[in-house]
């Protein structure tokens, strides 16, 4: 038998993670002094309600390594003999790291243990490692072996697309998510800011005014990106504003042709607090790691205005 373990900045809907039987390793937020568990102790539309008017910035904790421990020694109770746990990027949080000391800390106490463990470095933030997850789940469901969920997860998940956008970059800099480099580029420019992430953290990839530019923008580099053959779903993720993920989701229905599921998660509290309010993102797998910076979407979007000037001239 076979186990998932994550934290819960995979952000999975409590749906999904009951179906496929998925633990949960809660991190926390510290709100006024007082401790939260994610997911527990604390709901997301609780805690967008009252995130503007805190008078402190709220500050996250990564699990211990014994919150993992305790997590590996439950699926063994229930007769798990393989462990599959995916965690959020190395480069946004300790997690993995406290996954890899609980993994080492249980064959300690163990010794002569058959339990196979793999931890995963999703590489990813929110949805991304929640894509791989559920992605894992369902390939568990129709048969594939341990082996093959470490193989899937450790070659696909550098091709696990994210895009996000935000309000603004106050959350993301607070929390050290987006360098202030990234950041000051972004608030020079003010404009809304799309980000992806590189190298396991959040970086500015595109710069565009108003939110059906930024739409528009994920709807085109997911025509472009997508693989068909992998992304037999997609998630797109919101944390306070659950319309503009379903404005969103019709807009890739009719423009793109796509026909997997199409699923509509919110950003739980603790990955929240790093973004803000009216947040969405989008998340696949991509057919190649394609360059996708700044710069060359500066100049794709400066030769796509030249392209209209010139029909506008024709037509005239």
């Amino acid at each position: 038998m076979m186990k998932i373990i994550s934290d819960s900045t995979c952000d999975l809907s409590q749906d999904i993670v009951d179906k496929y039987d998925i633990e949960i390793v809660s991190l926390t937020i510290n709100i006024d002094g007082q401790r939260y568990r994610d997911r527990i102790d604390i709901k997301p539309d609780e805690f967008y309600k009252i995130l503007e008017g805190l008078d402190e910035y709220p500050t996250t904790s990564m699990p211990s390594p014994n919150d993992f421990v305790k997590a590996i020694e439950k699926a063994v109770e229930d007769g798990h003999t393989e462990i599959i746990c995916i965690c959020m990027s190395s480069g946004t949080s300790g997690s993995y790291q406290s996954a890899k000391l609980a993994e080492s800390d249980y064959f300690a106490d163990n010794k002569n243990s058959n339990i196979r463990i793999h931890v995963v470095d999703s590489k990813s933030m929110s949805h991304g490692s929640g894509w791989l997850i559920l992605k894992s789940a369902l390939l568990r469901e129709k048969g594939a072996t341990f082996d093959e969920l470490v193989e899937f997860n450790e070659t696909y998940k550098k091709f696990v697309k994210h895009f996000l956008s935000v309000g603004d970059l106050d959350h993301l800099t607070k929390s050290g998510r987006l360098s202030n480099a990234s950041a000051f580029i972004g608030k020079i420019l003010k404009v809304m800011p799309i980000m992806t992430m590189k190298n396991g953290r959040g970086s500015i990839v595109a710069k565009v005014r108003g939110r059906k530019k930024v739409f528009k923008h994920y709807v085109s580099e997911f025509k472009t990106r997508v693989n068909k053959q992998i992304t037999d779903f997609i998630i797109i993720g919101y944390t306070s504003d659950k319309i503009l993920a379903e404005n969103l989701k019709t807009m890739i229905i009719n423009e793109t042709g796509f026909e997997g599921e199409i699923f509509i998660m919110q950003m739980g509290v603790v990955v929240g607090n790093h973004v803000g309010l009216s947040a969405i993102s989008l998340f696949f797998v991509e057919k190649e790691r394609q360059r996708d910076n700044l710069l060359l979407n500066e100049i794709h979007s400066i030769a796509e205005k030249k392209n209209e000037i010139l029909e506008k001239i024709k037509r005239d």
